[in-house]
């Protein structure tokens, strides 16, 4: 009998152990090759187990336990041989005239954390959902598709709100300990604060009101406001080099290049993916990357690397309906700035009251590099360049200047 043991991968470098988040498969079924096996929950991703060869499986670690790196979770016994499946016309062409064709037997369904979060929210089963993933998996799209197609939920827990007075403990997971532990630790070694501004939105809503379909045409991504306020904040951190640094022992480190940190919300929590050198990337490149990786972030999907080495961090606590925040540094990076919903207020230009489309946006800082001077004036920035989108062309200053010389 060859057996192949399934190891523990590693999510990334100076982590040791892991948690099994999950099984999709039960002790003592016969997988095929590459065939999803579990996910391993870690403080920084979520991974998935294939299966490297086809047999019968026997779990050595059950759902929640925390594993070493390296551990043997999995034995796959190969002299098992997985049961092929056969095409529906094939199946038709065997069976005598008179006989029905035999439905092969269902496979377990499983989904991606996010389907999975929906499923449980709405009380659908998961054996009610076809899954258009990789494998039968669900998605989240298949999930609001049975939802939106007029299909009723299962009946709907209300948990505590139905009268009952019971508890759950739920453990936290390894990312949400982690980001608690980081949380705490940003609020007791640096001199955090927060500085705060106002932007009218009405320039930056025209420009995209008059090139969002056409942008979308060209670029395949629709236009939206954070790779303005991206491209604003690299210009800003161009201007004002000591923000996008950041401090390790008695030195200050400086970068010549902004990586961006975009934070996402996913269903194990916040997540902050990395736009690599944001400073060389056009509107539509970075609606792209955006995309892409908050679709990752989304599904579990995010690589360590794509979460590790941003200079600093934007997160739009608006598309929640924030109106003001003050948004917590994301170490070791110096500075975060935080976008907020926008709402029409009554303001002053020149003199008359007038009603414009306002944002409050917030910058928290680490006072024991960055003085107030240099967080005001870099707010100032962003903020002049979202109110008039030409100075993001002519590197923050207004176009006249340029032309000028000045």
């Amino acid at each position: 009998m060859a057996t192949i043991d399934i190891k523990v991968p590693s999510p990334g470098e100076s982590i040791s152990e892991v948690r099994i988040a999950r099984w999709l498969v039960k002790d003592g079924d016969v997988v095929s090759k590459d065939q999803v096996l579990g996910e391993i929950d870690s403080d920084k991703a979520t991974l998935e187990l294939s299966a490297e060869s086809e047999g019968k499986v026997q779990l050595l670690a059950k759902e929640d336990q925390t594993v070493n790196v390296g551990d043997v979770v999995v034995k796959i016994d190969t002299s098992f041989k997985a049961e092929k499946k056969v095409a529906p016309a094939a199946a038709a062409v065997v069976a005598a005239p008179t006989t029905k064709p035999v439905t092969p037997p269902s496979v377990a369904a499983h989904a991606t954390p996010l389907a999975k979060a929906m499923l449980d929210d709405k009380g659908v089963s998961a054996d009610k959902v076809k899954g258009s993933g990789p494998n039968g998996r669900i998605t989240k799209s298949d999930v609001a598709a049975y939802v939106s197609g007029g299909v009723k939920a299962d009946a709907i827990v209300m948990n505590g709100w139905g009268g009952k007075r019971d508890q759950n403990r739920v453990k936290m997971t390894t990312l949400r300990k982690k980001v608690a532990e980081r949380l705490v630790a940003v609020k007791n070694q640096t001199a955090m604060l927060t500085t705060f501004n106002e932007v009218d939105m009405s320039a930056v809503m025209a420009v995209r009101e008059k090139y969002k379909d056409k942008f979308k045409e060209q670029h395949g991504v629709g236009l939206g406001f954070m790779s303005f306020f991206t491209k604003a904040v690299t210009e800003a951190l161009r201007l004002f080099p000591q923000v996008n640094a950041h401090i390790d022992g008695e030195e200050m480190i400086m970068h010549d290049y902004a990586d961006i940190g975009i934070a996402v919300s996913s269903p194990k929590g916040l997540m902050v993916p990395v736009l690599r050198n944001a400073e060389r990337m056009s509107l539509a490149e970075i609606e792209g990357k955006i995309k892409e990786l908050a679709v990752k972030a989304r599904d579990g999907k995010l690589s360590i690397d794509e979460m590790t080495g941003g200079t600093f961090t934007i997160t739009n606590g608006g598309v929640f309906g924030s109106m003001l925040s003050t948004p917590i540094i994301n170490p070791p990076q110096s500075a975060i700035l935080g976008m907020h919903n926008i709402v029409e207020r009554p303001v002053a230009v020149h003199g008359q009251v007038v009603i414009r489309p306002i944002m409050y946006v917030a910058l928290s800082y680490d006072h024991r590099i960055i003085d107030g001077k240099e967080s005001v004036s870099f707010l100032m920035a962003v903020k002049q360049m979202i109110e008039d989108p030409d100075k993001m062309v002519f590197g923050g200053k207004d176009p006249g200047e340029v032309l000028l010389g000045l």
